[in-house]
């Protein structure tokens, strides 16, 4: 499959965000890499002969203004990635719920606005300038807690509800985008347990060999998205390429 040649990465500053512009960028195919972050600066360790190739901006995926202002200068990218997301906040006190008891109003409106109305909004803005023939994909970071028929132990119900949430916009633009490129992708990805910021607080119940860097995560998802189909679009796949159910 052919790499695209012009990529918007959002979240380019986290773990998984870096390595994918990171990876990008070092694609000979690849012309551009749009790497967008709340803080528009950040690091990347990358061959200095790609270092053109990238260009950063600050955006903030809940601002329309910000978004509006990002797609009109990145052109007609033909690949799209959300790599953003949240789960605990040390600022907020924000941690996975174990109970319903533990619901609260402010956390639901939190987890929600990054995890589901960001990347909406992102769609909004981006899927439109996306290119109306040919092979282009929209994707975004999800989680394999997000299936409701793979839950079996129930909790965490804000992070559960905001990726299932995704999930099912992700299926809705995917019907919408086909009707006039057959050949566009909407999907979601589960890119593991990684080590990154998100995961860190989590890290001591992960399997040995079950916890990924965020380049081999990375890597895996590129190779995953390489290899989908106009007929996986609107679906969940995870690192390993393996569909995640509804």
């Amino acid at each position: 499959m052919m790499d695209p040649r012009n990529v918007v990465i959002f979240g380019a500053s986290g773990g998984i965000g870096r390595a994918l512009v990171e990876a990008y960028a070092g694609k000979a195919a690849v012309e551009s890499v749009h790497a967008v972050s709340r803080g528009g600066n950040a690091a990347f360790a990358i061959d200095p002969s790609a270092e053109d190739k990238i260009s950063q901006h600050q955006a903030d995926i809940t601002s329309e203004s910000d978004l509006e202002a990002l797609a009109a200068q990145v052109g007609t990218p033909d690949m799209v990635i959300l790599a953003t997301g949240i789960l605990t906040d040390p600022d907020t006190g924000l941690t996975p719920e174990k109970s319903y008891r533990q619901q609260d109003m402010a956390a639901f409106e939190q987890v929600f606005r990054i995890n589901t109305f960001g990347p909406a909004l992102v769609a909004k803005h981006f899927l439109g300038r996306m290119p109306r023939e040919g092979r282009c994909v929209f994707a975004a970071l999800a989680a394999r807690v997000g299936s409701i028929s793979d839950n079996g132990l129930g909790g965490w119900h804000a992070y559960r509800a905001s990726k299932a949430a995704l999930c099912m916009l992700m299926r809705n633009y995917a019907i919408e985008v086909a009707r006039k490129n057959r050949d566009a992708i909407c999907v979601c990805l589960h890119p593991g347990t990684v080590d990154t910021a998100l995961s860190a607080p989590f890290q001591s119940n992960v399997p040995d060999g079950k916890l990924f860097t965020p380049e081999y995560c990375a890597q895996c998802l590129i190779s995953v998205i390489a290899g989908l189909k106009s007929h996986d679009s609107g679906k969940q796949f995870d690192w390993a390429g393996k569909e995640v159910p509804a």
